[in-house]
This record gives C-alpha cells, sequence and structure tokens, in this order.
C-alpha cells in the first residue's frame, strides 16, 4: 500500500463517522437533567452521613 492509498482509506473511514453519533431516542436534557439528579442525590446522600461537622 502506498502513502496515498493509505491516506485515502484514512479519509474514507473518518468521514463515515459524520452520520450522527447519538441514538434518536436520546436527549440531551433528559440525560443532562438524569446526571444532574443522580449527582444531587449522592451529594445529598454524602451530607446525610456525614454528621462530624
Amino acid at each position: 500500500m502506498s502513502l496515498h492509498t493509505t491516506a485515502q482509506h484514512l479519509v474514507t473511514l473518518a468521514e463515515g463517522g459524520q452520520e450522527g453519533g447519538g441514538h434518536e431516542s436520546l436527549s440531551p436534557f433528559v440525560t443532562g437533567g438524569g446526571a444532574l439528579i443522580a449527582l444531587l442525590l449522592l451529594l445529598w446522600i454524602t451530607t446525610r452521613f456525614n454528621r462530624d461537622r
């Protein structure tokens, strides 16, 4: 394989990943909101166990 052919294959491979990247049913707002709720719940649990202060 020559350098030109290898570069052409890499460009073709890189262009194939531009079609989306996510599932249609995944909403960024729902995913972010769920992560926020999970982190707030973990923060609340942590502060309940830390009674030393």
